[in-house]
């Protein structure tokens, strides 16, 4: 059975519309608006093994952060949905990447509780039409949404946009992990027999 999700979040200031498949190859249609974020997504999703389409539609006159937020809320919500009830996932993923002068560091539980500490320390450099410290704003509405435990840190960092790609990178292979299905596992991974 596929493991799919979706989310259509429509407010005054956004039309977000996501749909991930967790078991594909890491295909991805993004289009925010705003092309680095679009970058960003399509790096977490093809290093996640997740398919991945995402459309957003935002009041980016205004500045970016009603879009990438609301992005990310939609992102969790369809990566919960996809989840179902979790039985067999492994649940907890932890990557390293480095990134030439980079190296980012992420490790998630998908524990049914969110929080997010992210300890990436950028530069106040517009990547394009991008402000780098939305990432933050982006990775907080997917955890409060997917009901994830996610820690990042920048453990090296040079430019922005390579500090970027590290991050975003290294949260795809955690969440590749995360959302796993261990064939050793029949039920939800949890003494509590819930998540």
């Amino acid at each position: 059975m596929a493991r799919k999700g979706s989310c259509e979040r429509k407010t005054k200031e956004t039309l977000i519309t996501v749909s991930v498949e967790l078991d594909g190859a890491g295909a991805t249609e993004m289009a925010t608006g705003l092309p680095f974020f679009d970058h960003m997504l399509e790096l977490l999703f093809r290093h996640a093994l997740i398919d991945a389409e995402i459309r957003a539609s935002g009041d980016l006159e205004v500045d970016g952060h009603h879009t990438v937020e609301d992005t990310g809320l939609a992102v969790g919500t369809a990566l919960k949905s996809a989840l179902g009830d979790m039985t067999g996932i492994t649940r907890f993923g932890a990557s390293l990447v480095p990134m030439d002068e980079c190296l980012a560091e992420t490790s998630i539980d998908i524990s049914g509780r969110p929080y997010l500490a992210y300890s990436v320390e950028l530069e106040p450099e517009p990547l394009g039409n991008f402000d780098p410290g939305l990432a933050r704003d982006f990775f907080q509405g997917m955890v409060n949404q997917a009901g994830m435990t996610m820690h990042v840190s920048l453990r090296a960092s040079g430019g922005v946009h390579h500090s970027l790609e590290a991050v975003f990178k290294s949260v795809g292979r955690a969440l590749k992990q995360a959302v796993s299905i261990d064939p050793r596992v029949t039920d939800v991974p949890s003494t509590k027999g819930t998540i």
